[in-house]
């Protein structure tokens, strides 16, 4: 697992025209190869009338599978650009099917390039994306005496609780990026003089949306 990547959390669509062509891009995200050819094809199908339906998907953590296609445009003028505009990002677990509608205008190899390109962009402006961060879900658990004491740790550092659940003890679920969890470990263990018992649930990814922690298993 890598400590963070970017990816696509609501895909969204762009067009542009150029020289009457239009250029309709949709993104998506996608976790499979599967997902991004059953996405390709489902664009095929909605524009079914359309010239050309040009693709590129990117997946893995650290970008380890790029495929694209120029569906009978010239050569590297429409799938690698698509590609290009996806990897700058960098972004991964996304994919990109822009539709051309021919206007009646060539519009040269260099034309080709600079419009799927701009047309990607547009669509990742109209996308959501996010950082997933790779955490771990720490189970905590302690007698009544230590929670405010770790409540105001866990806010002072900015550690997010999941859950809290109250029994004869109390037990706090805290979602620590992995980075810092010897480090809050040893504050909890100093928080609580060594009572409390901590315990590694998982590791998981995780992201802020709208101000709320979303994980993905």
């Amino acid at each position: 697992m890598t400590e963070q990547y970017q990816t696509v959390y609501e895909g969204g669509t762009g067009e542009i025209v150029e020289k009457k062509s239009r250029f309709i891009a949709t993104v998506r995200p996608v976790e499979t190869e599967e997902e991004a050819l059953a996405f390709i094809e489902e664009m095929k199908k909605k524009y079914w009338d359309a010239r050309h339906n040009c693709w590129a998907y990117v997946l893995g953590e650290r970008q380890e599978l790029l495929r694209c296609s120029d569906d009978g445009e010239p050569p590297q003028t429409a799938g690698r650009p698509m590609m290009d505009v996806l990897t700058g990002a960098g972004l991964t677990n996304t994919a990109a099917v822009v539709t051309r509608y021919f206007g009646g205008t060539l519009l040269g190899t260099g034309g080709l390039v600079r419009a799927y390109s701009a047309a990607v962009q547009e669509g990742l402006k109209n996308s959501r994306i996010i950082t997933k961060c790779r955490g771990v879900r720490l189970s905590i658990g302690t007698d009544y005496n230590g929670i405010g004491r770790l409540q105001y740790l866990f806010g002072q550092r900015q550690i997010p609780m999941m859950d809290t659940e109250y029994t004869d003890r109390v037990r706090f679920a805290v979602l620590v990026p992995v980075s810092r969890v010897q480090e809050i470990t040893k504050a909890v263990t100093e928080a609580t003089s060594g009572q409390a018992v901590i315990t590694e649930d998982r590791e998981l990814y995780y992201a802020v949306v709208d101000g709320t922690y979303l994980c993905f298993d």
